[in-house]
């Protein structure tokens, strides 16, 4: 069963992508949402949701839907939706990217796009729950502590920083460090971390934004990129989001 919202101030066109929908027959379950704040205030998780750019409310310009967007991608990955978005304005695709959208459906909605960019979402959520399945070391960092071990799930991590003989962990709440190589968790945690300098391993959930001389995670942290690596991390990054 899939979670599916449509937020879109105008019935009419959340009645025709919800008709689309149901034409692709997956096992899904359909919200309507006629604004980005009565969806914020359901406070309902959603796997995927079609987004309407531009809303209003009572003839008043309301939060938008690329407002809502960025609240969605500040919240915790469980609960961040694949994004469609759909607009009448091809002025806004390219800042799509910059909230991570999957994909954006022009109006009027071509059906066989609807129907390419929907089955592409479907396999994308899938893949994700599949991902979650992994074996539990693949999720998490175990980390000794004196005679006891401590469990951190990788999400939790911002960036790892190599000193020393030592790795420095930056959490969402505190620091953690152990002795350990920088190197072999590189090679364990391939694909959700990209190692962007000698001394720094980051987590790709938790990137901000990015230029060709600085990483700037979500914490505010700004971290220095190798020159060498900056158009392998561009491509590892875009990989990573485009995977969910």
């Amino acid at each position: 069963m899939i979670d599916i919202a449509v937020c879109d101030d105008e019935k009419n066109i959340r009645t025709y992508i919800c008709s689309l929908i149901r034409k692709q027959g997956t096992e899904c379950r359909i919200t309507e949402y006629a604004s980005a704040e009565e969806y914020l205030l359901a406070g309902a998780a959603h796997n995927l949701l079609f987004l309407d750019i531009e809303m209003k409310a009572d003839g008043e310009e309301d939060k938008s839907g690329m407002w809502l967007a960025g609240q969605l991608r500040g919240m915790e990955l469980a609960r961040q939706p694949v994004i469609i978005f759909v607009t009448g304005y091809e002025k806004y695709v390219y800042d799509a990217f910059d909230v991570r959208a999957f994909q954006y459906l022009l109006k009027p909605i071509d059906e066989e796009k609807f129907s390419r960019v929907f089955a592409c979402a479907v396999r994308q959520i899938k893949a994700a729950r599949e991902k979650q399945n992994e074996a539990p070391d693949r999720q998490m960092l175990i980390v000794p502590q004196g005679s006891e071990k401590r469990v951190i799930p990788l999400d939790d991590i911002y960036y790892l920083e190599s000193h020393s003989h030592k790795v420095i962990l930056t959490l969402k709440a505190e620091k953690a460090e152990y002795y350990a190589k920088i190197g072999e968790l590189e090679k364990k945690f391939r694909g959700q971390f990209y190692r962007i300098h000698k001394g720094y391993l980051i987590n790709l959930s938790h990137v901000d934004a990015y230029n060709g001389s600085e990483v700037t995670m979500a914490n505010g942290d700004r971290l220095l990129i190798s020159k060498r690596k900056y158009a392998d991390f561009r491509k590892a990054y875009m990989e990573y989001i485009s995977e969910g």
